[in-house]
């Protein structure tokens, strides 16, 4: 039996065809059609490219982009730890942020979405450690983390904590919210 780990990672898959997260593209119907889309961490750009297909204009942000050569949206590699964010003084119709965890951009996410914006993340929770990787707590989210977050700053619109089983099992905790 092939062990979580070694199918690889949501965000780094080996398998650049996984599709896009159900609950990143089901909350995207809230988006400004045609508006400006930031995608965090973007990986192979499974959302970046799904999100251009529908129409967004996309900006695919990365430490390592060589899996978004192809992208014909604006794709900016960039060490999003290195303590400057890199999208001051611009708005977005909507920020996707997907398994990964940077406590630190919480406030720059509030700050860079326009009004009416929306905020679609999914990363992992506690207890994911159970499960594979990651397991370091300090890239787990605590339960009702996000809610605690982000609720005095935007209108939380949906928010789920707990453990799923496909693609692989995980502990996840998303959330869509909306700067009103």
């Amino acid at each position: 039996m092939t062990t979580p780990d070694a199918r690889g990672s949501f965000d780094r898959p080996a398998d650049p065809s996984i599709t896009p997260s159900p609950w990143v593209m089901g909350w995207t119907a809230m988006v400004r059609p045609g508006g400006a889309v930031l995608d965090i961490a973007a990986g192979h750009g499974r959302h970046a490219r799904a999100l251009a297909q529908a129409g967004f204009a996309v900006t695919a942000a990365d430490l390592d982009v060589s899996g978004l050569a192809d992208l014909t949206c604006e794709v900016v590699a960039f060490d999003l730890e290195a303590g400057v964010w890199p999208f001051a003084g611009r708005s977005f119709d909507a920020i996707v942020v997907t398994n990964y965890l940077h406590r630190p951009h919480f406030p720059h996410y509030v700050q860079s979405l326009a009004a009416n914006g929306v905020l679609i993340i999914e990363t992992f929770g506690k207890g994911n450690e159970n499960f594979g990787r990651p397991r370091n707590p300090d890239f787990l989210l605590a339960p009702g983390e996000l809610l605690t977050a982000f609720a005095p700053h935007l209108k939380i619109v949906a928010y789920e904590h707990g453990a799923e089983f496909s693609p692989r099992p995980a502990v996840r905790q998303r959330m869509c919210a909306v700067r009103a």
